[in-house]
């Protein structure tokens, strides 16, 4: 985990995401206590607790893209998950369960990715090594020549190193051995394998036998196969594995998305509210604290670190159970968006809407500028949007960024001229009819 201040998280946010700063000062605050944590005596950190969040705001106001970018930053990893996608047990639906196996999937693909970039550079070599044994195949001999015929063999394996450096045989044609894993049986996806028990998926995915051919492949695409079969022999699964799952344990980030759905609302029916406590009831011992099986082995969730969100039109943060509100101890409420957010939102960020369609379209000799009054009106038209039909947040921009550019984005390849001015004369001629039309914005942005 990197060792950076609240004041270092806030600044990194704020490079990403417009506002929020209340938000982004309590998720600074956990983080490092995370951080801290780490530091605390061994015997000490099992009286210390991670303090879950819950962010209450509209949709498309940054909940879900603070929390993605706080992982990013520290390496963690981070799955989001609906909690309406959960039922109580003995109902058909995901168990609560699953998300802390998805979230030691991440974990694992996260060390994997780390893992295979310190021995790529070995893989790559000891996959040229392999090649050459296939274009320069030695043949052993007996006799005084041997030696003769041996140092002739090397030379001309050094000048196919080099024709394989230049590219120069990528189109040659070679042979080599491919693993693959046979497709699971119809009757597994039927069951539902991510339901069974991770123990028992576990062994079937160990036992599902893997299918070995031999392919003739151009050298470019043999090379890939072969570097990918030198890096998983350099790493040590077992090892990986047990990496995943303490950085699962000690830094995992769980983003458990509509949680205002699960409430009791006082305006809910009697057996929908009975539903929703059954499904928070079975989330409180995960919050809490248990241990779940995965099929990597047990993962303790003390230390995993829950964010929750919802827009809470219709219920409180107090309508949760009891039990659950004291696991969640940090409530930060996010604002709407203003026209200055917009605007802010459409050119500060590093990778900022209208940046990225700037970088899109120059693929196509395209360039696109845009002046200070063409973004002042749409962000201008963008709030006015969200006001007269559902408030959708930055989520809006997106919608009429793609509008506003659809013609020059079709044309793109055969567009003259070349150069694209979006001024607000630009923007109110694509969208001023949709934008005031009330009917229309609903259905088209």
């Amino acid at each position: 985990m990197r060792d950076l201040t609240p004041k270092q998280i806030v600044a990194e946010l704020d490079r990403h995401i417009i506002g929020q700063a209340a938000a982004k000062r309590a998720v600074a605050i956990a983080l490092r206590n995370r951080w801290r944590w780490l530091k605390l005596p061994a015997d000490f950190r099992r009286e210390v607790t991670p303090k879950n969040i819950i962010m209450i705001g509209p949709t498309g106001v940054g909940k879900t893209e603070i929390t993605r970018r706080l992982a990013d930053l520290t390496g963690a990893p981070l799955i989001k998950v609906e909690a309406t996608r959960f039922t109580e047990v003995g109902y058909v639906g995901r168990d609560v369960e699953s998300m802390i196996r998805e979230l030691v999937d991440a974990a694992l693909n996260l060390v994997r990715r780390t893992q295979r970039l310190e021995v790529e550079q070995q893989a790559a070599q000891r996959a040229e090594d392999r090649l050459l044994d296939l274009l320069v195949p030695f043949e052993e001999a007996t006799g005084p020549e041997d030696a003769e015929r041996e140092e002739r063999h090397q030379r001309t394996r050094e000048k196919f190193r080099q024709l394989l450096k230049t590219g120069a045989l990528d189109d040659r044609m070679v042979e080599i051995r491919v693993t693959q894993r046979k497709p699971q049986v119809q009757v597994f996806s039927n069951m539902g394998v991510e339901q069974m028990d991770a123990d028992l998926q576990g062994m079937f995915e160990r036992l599902m036998p893997r299918q070995q051919k031999d392919r003739e492949l151009p050298v470019k695409e043999a090379r890939q196969q072969l570097i990918e079969q030198e890096t998983d022999a350099l790493l040590d699964q077992d090892a990986l594995q047990e990496t995943a799952l303490r950085l699962a344990e000690e830094s995992g980030i769980i983003f458990l998305d509509e949680i205002d759905k699960i409430c009791g609302s006082s305006e809910g029916g009697h057996a929908a509210d009975v539903s929703r406590q059954g499904v928070q009831r079975d989330l409180l011992p995960i919050v809490e604290g248990t241990t779940v099986q995965t099929r990597y082995g047990p993962v303790k969730t003390d230390q995993i670190l829950f964010i929750a969100a919802g827009a809470f039109h219709s219920s409180r943060p107090s309508d949760l159970m009891p039990e659950l509100q004291g696991r969640f101890p940090i409530r930060v409420e996010l604002t709407d968006l203003t026209k200055d957010d917009f605007l802010r939102i459409l050119t500060e960020p590093s990778g900022s809407l209208t940046r990225q369609y700037q970088e899109l379209l120059r693929v196509d000799g395209i360039e696109l500028t845009f002046t200070p009054d063409g973004l002042q009106t749409l962000a201008d038209l963008a709030w006015k949007v969200n006001q007269s039909t559902q408030n959708i947040g930055a989520r809006r921009l997106s919608t009429m960024m793609e509008r506003l550019l659809e013609t020059v984005s079709f044309d793109g390849p055969d567009a003259d001229p070349k150069a694209i001015l979006v001024d607000a004369r630009y923007v109110n001629s694509h969208l001023e009819e949709i934008t005031r039309d009330d009917d229309l914005s609903r259905f088209i942005l």
